[in-house]
């Protein structure tokens, strides 16, 4: 019975248009949540209580925090589609908290180590490939765009005339962003003697849309190159161009 409640409020959050991501997140920790419910003997939803759920959120197999705040934001959007079904006759989980998660200090890198990344990819901009990861810095580093968002990109998506780059954002939104003029200037130069016109704008030298891993291939060779003892990431870049704009 559970069981089929949990793939009833899974389609539910197809249809409402949850990301792919967010879809297998609940169905992870909703899969627990039945097995925690056998070990219990409960074999209805009917029969859980609130005790229940602090139980599962908190210790089950001893989660870590993080664990613990992906089940109760789970366990919440179960108990609200099963409220809104009529399935069980109230929402046991509107009480189940958070945890506090300690916020750490973002790393960033300096406007100096930033300059020094720049200026090593401009002196092999000359080549295609270098070129390309001079896009992908400054695409980063200004705009702060996600891993996920960046691979993404198609030439389609970019209008260089006015300036604008469309993306694709978690959670499936669009948006606009506007492209400064020096970034337009260089995909310019990088896609002209390419003669595309649609499909991925970065790609590898076999013509494919790029990886994560590529990425993480090129921030590694820079690092080491360049001496700088922090981990290259999208999401680093992405702190460096919150916290310079917030300076600015």
């Amino acid at each position: 019975m559970l069981h089929r409640q949990i793939n009833q409020f899974l389609d539910y959050c197809r249809l409402a248009d949850f990301s792919i991501r967010s879809i297998q997140a609940l169905s992870a920790r909703l899969n627990e949540f039945e097995i925690f419910l056998k070990t219990q003997t409960i074999r209805s939803i009917k029969r859980v209580r609130y005790r229940h759920l602090i139980e599962f959120a908190a210790d089950h197999n001893v989660p870590s925090i993080h664990v613990t705040k992906s089940r109760v934001w789970a366990i919440r959007h179960f108990y609200h589609f099963l409220t809104l079904h009529q399935i069980v006759p109230e929402n046991i989980a509107t009480g189940l908290l958070y945890p506090k998660i300690e916020k750490t200090v973002p790393q960033f890198l300096t406007i100096e180590e930033y300059i020094r990344l720049l200026g090593r990819f401009t002196d092999r901009a000359d080549l295609p490939m270098g070129l390309r990861n001079l896009i992908i810095i400054m695409l980063l580093g200004t705009l702060g765009l996600r891993t996920g968002t960046l691979t993404a990109l198609n030439i389609e998506h970019i209008d260089l005339t006015c300036g604008l780059l469309w993306i694709r954002e978690k959670g499936r939104r669009q948006r606009s962003m506007v492209l400064p003029h020096c970034i337009c200037k260089i995909i310019r130069d990088y896609l002209q003697p390419q003669r595309r016109k649609k499909g991925p704008l970065l790609i590898s030298k076999r013509k494919k849309r790029i990886s994560p891993r590529t990425l993480q291939d090129i921030f590694r060779s820079a690092a080491d190159q360049l001496g700088i003892d922090k981990k290259l990431h999208a999401r680093l870049f992405r702190h460096t161009a919150a916290t310079h704009l917030n300076h600015a």
